[in-house]
């Protein structure tokens, strides 16, 4: 019979067999503010003890939010871009249609146009812009294909509110080569520049997929991610810019200890609650299994050197729809969605086809995430412990984002230069929380209050058992 552990006998249990005082490691303090830092690698992890380990997420599948069954579109729609832009939310895709037998396509490949007030009911505005079949009644805006995003720079010019690239085949149908576009309205596109931003002077078919770019307002420049072939796989480089038009020269990214894979996409963006880090949902290709598609989920600090999740994020299970040739991506958008618990924080959005190179047209699935919730610290019932970095809190507060089992629970000790609890935060000080919170203030007693540890370097013991910690903050204020 399992018999439940009280946190203050697993203290004791780990405390015996060698745990967690530590001299100090010389390294720069790292600063903790109101943006929460994610437990997506071992950045901020000095040690995992027990049964604590980083835990992979799966997003949750939701419903299906648009069939892609018009005239104008089919079963090859793909190439989604999806983001918010004030009370709506944009979304562009490439409308397409195969014979599957010989290859053919049955109409012009277009750029359509949906909108969403949600993120979950989309509709298709007439807008009258392109004939098909002698009608202009669609939501036809182009021929394809931008990958769209709306700029951010605070220097942009009006006429250049939304931006993205586009390929066009050039000397021979398998060489790609890059153009920038640009847009006032999200809707009228026209290029910046007659010239190629990044011609394909190395393999014949480069860029041969989704290729992003956004503004990066950490660094203040654009940053793209592209795709070229490496040693006869598919993979990804990345450049920067300062106007969208003279890029640096692409570089490989790594993913240091990853076994090659064939990534066919990217899809990497600043993460929105801390834009310093950069997340991806790159997609597999399995050739030698007829080319089924699954998507991972990467990390970088630098946008050069990535943390590769080698399990997929999402299986296709019992749903055939997701098992075929390309039938399990995730496209460009990670959106604030609300969630459909009544009085809960939003979730994240994102955005997978199935369905593809099948009868009738893709169906496009929408999936969630809790906030930070790609990572976790994860530790089983019988408990473990994360012992951070040394840190220096900018706020007033210590705020966790968690999730423990009924008969779970985590504690919070916060240690000095010695690897020693500061007074009045010690481990058995602190008050036990259980549940799954967001946004939890942590507290020993009755003083929740971290002013008097400003400027000053501190590590933090996080005991847990049955439970995952996603991410953590300081805040200023409650």
């Amino acid at each position: 019979m399992i018999q439940y552990i009280p946190l203050r006998l697993l203290a004791l249990a780990i405390s015996l067999i060698g745990t967690p005082q530590f001299p100090v490691i010389a390294a720069e303090p790292v600063v903790i503010g109101s943006r929460p830092e994610l437990f997506v690698d071992d950045y901020l992890i000095d040690r995992l003890e027990g049964g604590a380990k980083l835990r992979l997420h799966s997003p949750k599948p939701r419903e299906i939010v648009m069939v892609f069954d018009k005239p104008w579109e089919g079963n090859t729609c793909a190439v989604w871009s999806v983001f918010r832009d004030g009370d709506i939310y944009r979304m562009y895709y490439r409308a397409e249609d195969y014979v599957s037998v010989g290859g053919k396509a049955t109409h012009p490949a277009f750029l359509c146009y949906a909108e969403s007030t949600d993120g979950i009911h989309w509709r298709r505005p007439n807008m009258g812009r392109v004939s098909f079949k002698g009608s202009k009644q669609n939501n036809i805006i182009s021929y394809p294909g931008v990958v769209a995003f709306k700029d951010t720079n605070p220097n942009r010019s009006e006429d250049a509110i939304y931006k993205g690239f586009d390929i066009v085949s050039v000397k021979e149908p398998r060489h790609r080569e890059l153009f920038a576009y640009q847009s006032a309205d999200g809707i009228r596109w026209k290029q910046m520049t007659n010239r190629t931003v990044m011609p394909d002077n190395v393999t014949p078919r480069a860029f041969d997929t989704v290729n992003v770019a956004f503004w990066d307002v950490e660094r203040g420049e654009y940053r793209a991610y592209v795709r070229d072939w490496r040693d006869g796989k598919r993979d990804t480089k990345t450049a920067t810019s300062k106007d969208f038009l003279n890029w640096s020269e692409p570089q490989w990214i790594n993913f240091p200890g990853a076994t090659p894979e064939n990534l066919y996409t990217s899809m990497v963006r600043p993460y929105p609650r801390n834009p310093k880090l950069f997340i991806g949902f790159p997609t597999r290709i399995l050739i030698d299994r007829g080319d089924i598609t699954e998507p991972l989920f990467m990390t970088s600090r630098d946008g050069l050197n990535f943390r590769l999740w080698e399990e997929s994020i999402i299986r296709p299970g019992r749903n055939s729809d997701r098992w075929g040739n390309r039938c399990n991506y995730i496209w460009y958008g990670l959106i604030e969605t609300d969630s459909d618990l009544p009085g809960k924080p939003m979730e994240y959005s994102i955005y997978s086809a199935e369905h593809y190179y099948m009868k009738g047209g893709v169906k496009l699935r929408r999936f969630t995430y809790r906030p930070d919730g790609f990572v976790s610290v994860n530790a089983p019932y019988r408990g473990g412990e994360v012992i951070t970095k040394p840190l220096v809190f900018s706020g007033k507060h210590l705020i966790l984002n968690y999730s423990t089992a009924a008969a779970g629970g985590l504690r919070v000790e916060i240690q000095g230069d010695s690897g020693k609890p500061i007074p009045g935060f010690a481990l058995d000080e602190c008050n036990e929380i259980y549940g799954d919170e967001i946004n939890r203030v942590i507290s020993w007693g009755k003083v929740s209050d971290l002013s008097g540890l400003a400027n000053r370097a501190v590590r933090l013991r996080i005991q847990m058992k049955d439970g995952d910690l996603f991410s953590f903050r300081s805040a200023t204020g409650q």
